[in-house]
């Protein structure tokens, strides 16, 4: 148990890390690949004004544990990723150098996860962002953001090239340990507990729970608990919600189809909050029609 006082340390000693400097990154990682990405496709969703964001920092970033940045540039391409601008996002972000590394690798992660429509392109930011976030690692073993961003990206790419080639690459335990610690700096970071619960299911149903354990130390019911954990820090997340929808799927599709599609139902019911939280909605609504 950690008590306020040590978490509020933690999550200063990360933001301090993040602007301790600007370390040279090779030219290639601080730049956005495809030139023009594809536009945010709903327009329902309302701009988020830098003003607003101040005080809706809170909910917003609660599955990071991300500190809310002061007035100025940074916190206005916060506001523009909110608003689902993407590229103007990590355009903004890529300007600050290790200060607005974060920036750059969410939305560029999230841009790909959700939007980009050519898979070839997707890969390749992902790997982008995961070049880009361990890089900054090793100048900053703290830095949780830094951590989860590398192991957002190269847990999706391995979703792209298959589970199970990633595995025999070697990229499951990379990622494994890199969430695992994540989750030791900050125990709250709701979306690395999700994650992990996410691995644990996906490894069990590629290779069963019995070569899962014994290779990857992976169990059904650590999957489960990491899930509960994720959503009790952040019950206002679709994505958390569907990622333990599809991980208890994974785990037996026949004992929890009743209650991942009361999951599903519970992730599109939620009003969502920002542009990220729209499309999750969205993918809620047509994982149920499927």
């Amino acid at each position: 148990m950690h008590t306020r006082e040590q978490t509020q340390e933690r999550r200063a000693g990360a933001a301090h890390s993040t602007n301790a400097g600007s370390p040279a990154y090779p030219a290639h990682c601080m730049r956005t690949i495809p030139s023009v990405w594809t536009p945010m496709p709903y327009d329902d969703v309302t701009a988020v004004r830098p003003d607003d964001l101040l005080a809706r920092w809170a909910r917003l970033h609660a599955g990071q544990a991300l500190p809310t940045p002061p007035p100025g540039p940074l916190l206005e391409g916060w506001a523009l990723y909110h608003s689902g601008e993407f590229q103007r996002a990590t355009d903004i972000g890529l300007q600050h150098g290790a200060d607005g590394l974060t920036l750059a690798n969410q939305a560029t992660a999230i841009y790909a996860n959700y939007i980009e429509p050519h898979e070839a392109a997707r890969l390749a930011l992902f790997m982008l962002v995961a070049e880009r976030a361990g890089m900054q690692a090793v100048e900053e073993p703290d830095n949780f953001h830094a951590l989860y961003w590398e192991a957002y990206a190269l847990g999706r790419y391995a979703q792209g090239i298959s589970v199970a080639r990633a595995l025999a690459q070697g990229l499951g335990g990379k990622v494994k340990q890199t969430l695992e610690r994540v989750v030791a700096l900050e125990p709250g970071h709701a979306d690395a507990h999700i994650a992990l619960g996410a691995f644990h299911a996906e490894v069990i149903d590629k290779v069963g729970a019995l070569v899962g354990n014994m290779t990857y130390g992976v169990r059904a019911e650590t999957a489960v608990a990491m899930f509960e954990r994720g959503v009790a820090l952040n019950p206002n997340s679709a994505s958390a919600w569907m990622e333990y929808a599809r991980g208890l799927l994974m785990l037996d599709h026949e004992a929890h189809s009743a209650e991942a599609t009361r999951l599903y139902e519970k992730a599109a019911a939620l009003p969502p909050a920002d542009a990220r939280e729209r499309l999750d909605v969205e993918l809620a609504r047509a994982g149920l029609s499927d």
